[in-house]
Protein backbone atom coordinates (compact mmCIF):
# COMPACT_ATOMS: atom_id res chain seq x y z
CA UNK A 1 0.00 0.00 0.00
CA UNK A 2 2.99 2.03 1.04
CA UNK A 3 4.72 1.54 -2.51
CA UNK A 4 1.56 2.30 -4.63
CA UNK A 5 0.71 5.30 -2.66
CA UNK A 6 4.58 6.52 -3.21
CA UNK A 7 4.57 5.56 -7.12
CA UNK A 8 1.21 7.92 -7.67
CA UNK A 9 2.95 10.87 -5.39
CA UNK A 10 6.21 10.48 -7.69
CA UNK A 11 4.43 10.38 -10.62
CA UNK A 12 2.58 13.65 -9.84
CA UNK A 13 5.20 16.09 -8.81
CA UNK A 14 8.83 16.27 -8.98
CA UNK A 15 11.09 16.80 -6.17
CA UNK A 16 13.51 19.45 -7.12
CA UNK A 17 10.56 21.35 -8.76
CA UNK A 18 7.54 20.79 -6.36
CA UNK A 19 7.67 24.43 -4.70
CA UNK A 20 7.12 26.09 -8.27
CA UNK A 21 4.48 23.32 -9.60
CA UNK A 22 2.57 23.00 -6.02
CA UNK A 23 2.47 26.68 -6.15
CA UNK A 24 0.83 26.89 -9.33
CA UNK A 25 -1.91 24.33 -8.40
CA UNK A 26 -2.27 26.15 -4.83
CA UNK A 27 -2.23 29.73 -5.31
CA UNK A 28 -2.84 30.36 -1.58
CA UNK A 29 0.19 27.63 -0.59
CA UNK A 30 2.60 30.28 0.69
CA UNK A 31 -0.58 31.47 3.13
CA UNK A 32 -1.00 28.24 4.05
CA UNK A 33 1.60 27.68 5.72
CA UNK A 34 2.06 30.86 7.07
CA UNK A 35 -1.09 30.20 8.68
CA UNK A 36 0.49 26.84 10.00
CA UNK A 37 3.51 28.46 11.81
CA UNK A 38 0.68 30.73 13.54
CA UNK A 39 -0.84 27.68 14.66
CA UNK A 40 1.59 26.17 16.06
CA UNK A 41 2.44 28.87 18.26
CA UNK A 42 2.26 26.93 21.52
CA UNK A 43 4.56 26.90 24.73
CA UNK A 44 7.33 24.49 25.29
CA UNK A 45 7.92 23.58 21.88
CA UNK A 46 11.01 21.07 21.78
CA UNK A 47 9.44 18.11 19.09
CA UNK A 48 8.27 18.87 16.35
CA UNK A 49 6.73 15.87 13.60
CA UNK A 50 6.13 16.81 10.26
CA UNK A 51 3.39 13.97 8.48
CA UNK A 52 3.90 13.89 4.70
CA UNK A 53 6.91 16.29 4.97
CA UNK A 54 7.49 16.35 1.29
CA UNK A 55 10.53 19.14 0.81
CA UNK A 56 10.29 20.39 4.10
CA UNK A 57 8.22 23.68 3.44
CA UNK A 58 6.16 23.17 6.62
CA UNK A 59 9.21 21.78 8.53
CA UNK A 60 10.67 25.26 8.02
CA UNK A 61 8.11 27.46 8.30
CA UNK A 62 7.42 26.19 12.00
CA UNK A 63 10.82 26.39 12.74
CA UNK A 64 10.80 29.48 11.95
CA UNK A 65 8.32 29.98 14.67
CA UNK A 66 10.33 27.42 17.05
CA UNK A 67 14.10 27.72 16.19
CA UNK A 68 15.33 25.68 18.66
CA UNK A 69 12.75 22.64 18.09
CA UNK A 70 14.06 19.23 17.00
CA UNK A 71 12.63 17.68 13.78
CA UNK A 72 10.98 14.82 12.84
CA UNK A 73 9.96 14.25 9.38
CA UNK A 74 7.84 11.36 7.50
CA UNK A 75 7.33 11.04 3.70
CA UNK A 76 6.14 8.02 1.45
CA UNK A 77 8.71 10.00 -0.90
CA UNK A 78 12.50 9.37 -0.45
CA UNK A 79 13.46 11.94 -3.07
CA UNK A 80 10.85 14.58 -1.63
CA UNK A 81 13.13 13.45 1.88
CA UNK A 82 16.25 14.47 0.21
CA UNK A 83 15.44 17.69 -0.97
CA UNK A 84 14.08 18.46 2.58
CA UNK A 85 17.44 17.49 4.15
CA UNK A 86 18.81 19.99 1.40
CA UNK A 87 16.58 22.88 2.85
CA UNK A 88 16.05 22.47 6.57
CA UNK A 89 19.10 23.32 8.79
CA UNK A 90 21.27 19.52 9.92
CA UNK A 91 21.36 20.42 13.53
CA UNK A 92 17.49 20.85 13.74
CA UNK A 93 16.78 18.12 11.95
CA UNK A 94 16.47 14.90 14.39
CA UNK A 95 15.00 12.11 12.16
CA UNK A 96 14.38 11.73 8.47
CA UNK A 97 11.82 8.92 7.94
CA UNK A 98 10.83 7.29 4.62
CA UNK A 99 6.90 5.95 5.63
CA UNK A 100 3.61 5.96 5.04
CA UNK A 101 0.42 7.82 7.32
CA UNK A 102 -1.06 4.38 7.37
CA UNK A 103 2.17 3.21 8.97
CA UNK A 104 3.04 3.58 12.69
CA UNK A 105 4.26 6.65 13.74
CA UNK A 106 7.61 7.95 15.33
CA UNK A 107 8.10 7.33 18.69
CA UNK A 108 6.89 10.60 20.99
CA UNK A 109 6.12 12.24 23.08
CA UNK A 110 6.46 15.65 20.97
CA UNK A 111 4.73 18.83 21.77
CA UNK A 112 3.45 19.63 18.26
CA UNK A 113 2.58 17.90 15.19
CA UNK A 114 2.07 19.29 12.01
CA UNK A 115 0.57 17.97 8.08
CA UNK A 116 0.36 20.18 5.23
CA UNK A 117 -1.53 18.95 2.22
CA UNK A 118 -1.42 15.44 2.94
CA UNK A 119 -4.14 13.71 4.74
CA UNK A 120 -6.75 14.22 2.24
CA UNK A 121 -5.25 11.44 0.27
CA UNK A 122 -6.47 8.94 3.02
CA UNK A 123 -10.21 8.36 3.34
CA UNK A 124 -12.52 8.52 6.05
CA UNK A 125 -11.42 5.48 8.48
CA UNK A 126 -7.63 6.19 7.57
CA UNK A 127 -8.23 9.45 8.55
CA UNK A 128 -9.66 8.49 11.40
CA UNK A 129 -7.03 5.94 12.54
CA UNK A 130 -4.04 8.32 12.07
CA UNK A 131 -5.91 10.85 14.45
CA UNK A 132 -6.04 8.75 17.33
CA UNK A 133 -2.62 7.39 16.65
CA UNK A 134 -1.12 11.26 16.39
CA UNK A 135 -3.08 11.56 19.86
CA UNK A 136 -0.81 9.08 21.18
CA UNK A 137 1.68 10.46 20.46
CA UNK A 138 1.51 14.45 21.55
CA UNK A 139 2.31 15.42 25.10
CA UNK A 140 -0.56 17.09 27.23
CA UNK A 141 -0.85 20.28 26.59
CA UNK A 142 0.60 19.64 22.99
CA UNK A 143 -1.20 20.11 19.66
CA UNK A 144 -1.98 18.64 15.88
CA UNK A 145 -1.85 21.57 13.31
CA UNK A 146 -3.83 20.11 10.34
CA UNK A 147 -3.55 22.02 6.79
CA UNK A 148 -5.24 20.51 4.30
CA UNK A 149 -7.62 21.05 1.09
CA UNK A 150 -11.70 20.20 2.26
CA UNK A 151 -15.06 19.62 0.80
CA UNK A 152 -16.25 23.31 0.73
CA UNK A 153 -19.79 24.16 1.52
CA UNK A 154 -20.05 26.07 -1.82
CA UNK A 155 -18.66 23.80 -5.08
CA UNK A 156 -17.54 27.14 -6.68
CA UNK A 157 -14.94 27.18 -3.87
CA UNK A 158 -13.34 24.17 -4.66
CA UNK A 159 -10.46 25.14 -6.68
CA UNK A 160 -7.74 22.70 -5.93
CA UNK A 161 -7.14 20.24 -8.40
CA UNK A 162 -7.64 16.97 -7.14
CA UNK A 163 -7.41 13.77 -8.70
CA UNK A 164 -10.19 10.97 -8.42
CA UNK A 165 -9.59 8.31 -6.32
CA UNK A 166 -6.13 9.62 -5.20
CA UNK A 167 -7.78 12.33 -3.55
CA UNK A 168 -10.33 12.05 -0.72
CA UNK A 169 -10.59 15.33 1.17
CA UNK A 170 -13.53 15.95 3.28
CA UNK A 171 -15.87 18.31 4.90
CA UNK A 172 -14.74 20.43 8.11
CA UNK A 173 -17.00 19.20 9.81
CA UNK A 174 -16.59 15.73 9.27
CA UNK A 175 -12.69 16.20 10.22
CA UNK A 176 -13.42 18.43 13.76
CA UNK A 177 -15.81 15.56 14.29
CA UNK A 178 -13.09 12.98 13.74
CA UNK A 179 -10.62 15.47 15.60
CA UNK A 180 -13.00 15.30 18.38
CA UNK A 181 -13.35 11.77 18.42
CA UNK A 182 -9.89 11.07 18.84
CA UNK A 183 -9.42 13.03 22.21
CA UNK A 184 -8.86 16.73 20.65
CA UNK A 185 -10.19 19.59 20.98
CA UNK A 186 -10.09 21.08 17.72
CA UNK A 187 -10.78 24.65 16.14
CA UNK A 188 -10.76 26.11 12.74
CA UNK A 189 -8.15 28.83 12.72
CA UNK A 190 -7.88 29.87 8.75
CA UNK A 191 -9.53 29.00 5.82
CA UNK A 192 -10.00 30.14 2.26
CA UNK A 193 -12.26 28.85 -0.41
CA UNK A 194 -11.08 24.65 0.21
CA UNK A 195 -8.37 25.31 2.02
CA UNK A 196 -8.25 25.16 5.99
CA UNK A 197 -5.76 24.98 8.60
CA UNK A 198 -7.52 23.32 12.47
CA UNK A 199 -5.53 23.41 15.89
CA UNK A 200 -6.36 20.42 17.75
CA UNK A 201 -5.36 20.14 21.07
CA UNK A 202 -4.45 17.26 23.85
CA UNK A 203 -6.02 18.55 27.31
CA UNK A 204 -2.68 19.97 29.18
Amino acid sequence: MAEDWLERTQFHFTPDTYLDEIRGEVPNYDTLQREVAEASAIEGVQRVLDLGAGTGATSRAVLERHPSAFLFLVDASAEMLAVARRQLPADRVETIDVGDMRDELPDGPFDLVVSALAVHHLDGAEKRTLFGRVRGRLRPGGRFVLADVVVPDDPADAITPLIPGYDKPDRVDDLLNSLTAAGFDPSLTWSVKDLVVIAADVEA
